[in-house]
């Protein structure tokens, strides 16, 4: 059986309803293949094209197996997934960052395999564009912006100074054939092509055309830039976190108390929580005296360090968590990914793993009874 891309195999699905909203899902990201193993209502189900609301053309096409290891025995590369509580964090993976990661993870083995002291990569000038445009187009922060480094753990980019048609060039000098990725180059039209391949072959000519020549090695040079100024950042950030986490360490005194009628933490604040991570225990007034940037940099590592998952740390999650330090009083507690908690009690600000059944996944409080959904991650680092 020929894939022709990823597929979604679905294990003994219960309701109509989730298959259909399944396949709503899948087509959101771009994803056709859809194959189900013994459907508890049999197939075609009413319910599922019901819930599809315009993924009918997916539905359609759905393939029919008795056993999970027939509907996978054509896949070369398995993520497999299973039912979780509603508390849990489950960070969105699309199919490119799922590739991306199966590919440094295939190289970083390979490199290990080999002994090999440095990985070579080809990523142009170009590629470091194309990550800034869709960096811009999330809206994400500094880090994000900052684009591929030159050199991460054993991988090396020599060829990041240089535009694609250069190396394209000095192949055909050499008289070498390399291999083009035929995703490179969508046809025209095509709006399930790659959010990458379509800037590429589309945005970023336009630019080129409208703006004049040179917009890549511009964007290029904003992410050494920014590059610059996020190590810088980062750095300071790590050392606020310290200072902090110092602070908070020694007995409170003095400074404004923290309101009585705020639900307490069960246990110490500085309890571990239920799977033995330690606490963090910072203190508000050594963040509330720092710029915001720094501040908001050392809460997105202080929840990381908890537990959460570094990619599923958002803005949302961030602000809410500084709220604790600025407001003055004690307060939350705030849910973040990966059912950590923050709260603000004795002159402390605390984060740390909550109970299974006290977390509510990866919701964070806009106000009295709101909630807020999860946004895209806009702080993080997203390439390698």
């Amino acid at each position: 059986m020929d894939v022709a891309g990823p597929v979604v195999v679905l294990v003994e699905p219960q309701l109509g309803e989730n298959i259909g909203m399944c396949a709503r899902a899948m087509g959101n990201f771009g994803l056709t293949r859809l194959r189900l193993v013994k459907p508890r209502d049999g197939w075609p189900n009413v319910a599922a094209q019901r819930a599809a609301a315009g993924a009918d053309h997916i539905l359609d096409k759905v393939e029919l197996f008795d056993t999970v290891e027939a509907a996978i025995a054509d896949v070369s590369l398995l993520y497999a997934t299973t039912a979780r509580a509603h508390d849990q964090a489950k960070p969105v993976v699309g199919p490119e960052a799922a590739a991306r990661d199966a590919r440094y993870a295939a190289l970083d083995a390979a490199a290990a395999r080999h002994g090999a002291a440095a990985v070579l990569l080809g990523h142009t000038r170009d590629d470091q564009a194309e990550g800034v445009l869709l960096g811009l187009a999330r809206g994400s922060g500094a880090r994000s912006l900052a684009g591929m480094p030159a050199v991460r753990g054993v991988l090396r980019r020599p060829l990041l100074g240089l535009s694609r048609a250069e190396t394209v060039a000095a192949c055909a000098a050499l008289g070498l054939d390399p291999w083009h990725d035929p995703t490179n180059d969508p046809a025209a039209g095509d709006a399930g092509a790659p959010a990458r391949s379509r800037v590429r072959a589309r945005v970023l000519p336009v630019l080129e055309r409208e703006l004049g020549p040179g917009v890549a090695a511009a964007l290029a040079r904003s992410a050494d830039l920014l590059r610059e100024d996020a190590d810088a950042l980062d750095a300071l950030a790590a050392d606020l976190l310290d200072r902090a986490a110092a602070a908070g360490a020694a007995p409170a005194a003095g400074g404004p108390p923290d309101a009585p009628d705020v639900p307490a933490p069960p246990d110490a604040p500085d309890a571990p929580g239920p799977d033995g991570t330690p606490a963090v225990l910072l203190d508000p007034a050594v963040l509330a005296a720092a710029p915001a940037a720094l501040r908001h940099r050392a809460l997105r590592a202080a929840a990381v360090r908890a537990g959460a998952p570094a990619g599923s740390v958002t803005r949302a999650h961030v602000a809410a968590v500084a709220a604790l330090v600025t407001g003055g009083r004690g307060q939350g507690p705030v849910h973040l990914p990966g059912r950590v908690e923050a709260w603000r009690a004795c002159g402390r600000l605390a984060l740390r793993a909550a109970s299974p059944s006290s977390g509510q996944g990866d919701v964070v409080r806009a106000g009295p009874g709101a909630r807020r959904a999860v946004e895209p991650d806009d702080e993080g680092d997203p390439q390698r």
